[in-house]
């Protein structure tokens, strides 16, 4: 399986690379132990550096970059970017713009005096036929002072221009630099298909073997990761 990003070649030695999520993964997450003290229970307990599950969201897909350094001050967003004008097709020429507020009118998210962002992004995705991306939050990233918003494009479709992300600005306390690179969304390809669905119950030999897996799961560490995990 193969996914193309295109970009202007105006622009090719000019922006930061979309990148494997499994490169992109935070400072925190990397400095985080792998055990830590609980006094609650008083003995050592795993963190999510050791959660399998929370790993391989965060691994899988793509990030993709804010095109250069933003500076957010009392409200107020400032970049020192100059792309060249577009020959063959036109490009957004700055990193953001913004929603009007009433975009999101009678949105459970939305708040009065709501700031929405609308990050750009260049990069052009081709995924093989019969897929779509989803494109979301960096996934478990609250650390960043945004939320973007989720979206699915059918990019074996769309695939000849950038589709940008809105985002709602969620911290105006912020005061800082976004640094150029900064993951602004999270891409990942999935098929678009059809399903059936079926309720049941365990039978006798299903509950055998879930008993069977709790008991394991109670007795030690890594059981997922050792048995189950792909």
């Amino acid at each position: 399986m193969r996914l193309i990003f295109r970009c202007p070649s105006e622009l090719k030695d000019l922006l930061p690379l979309p990148v494997p999520a499994a490169e992109g993964l935070p400072g925190w997450l990397k400095s985080m132990p792998a055990e830590a003290f609980s006094a609650l229970l008083g003995r050592n307990e795993d963190t999510a550096k050791r959660c399998p599950p929370l790993l391989d969201a965060m691994t899988t897909g793509f990030l993709m970059p804010l095109m250069c350094d933003v500076r957010v001050e009392d409200g107020e967003f400032t970049w020192d970017m100059e792309l060249p004008a577009g020959r063959s097709v036109e490009f957004p020429r700055s990193p953001m713009l913004f929603h009007d507020p009433v975009q999101i009118s009678g949105a459970p998210f939305a708040e009065q005096d709501q700031f929405i962002v609308k990050f750009h992004n260049p990069w052009a995705i081709e995924v093989p036929a019969g897929y779509s991306v989803l494109f979301t939050h960096p996934l478990n990233r609250h650390d960043l002072p945004f939320v973007t918003l989720t979206g699915l494009v059918d990019c074996d479709r769309f695939s000849n221009l950038g589709t940008h992300f809105p985002a709602l600005w969620r911290d105006p306390k912020f005061k800082g630099v976004l640094p150029k690179g900064t993951p602004i969304a999270h891409c990942i390809p999935v098929k678009r298909e059809s399903w059936d669905v079926e309720m049941a119950t365990l039978d006798e030999a299903q509950s055998h073997d879930a008993q069977a897996t709790l008991d394991a799961i109670r007795r030690a560490r890594g059981v997922y990761r050792r048995r189950f995990r792909a």
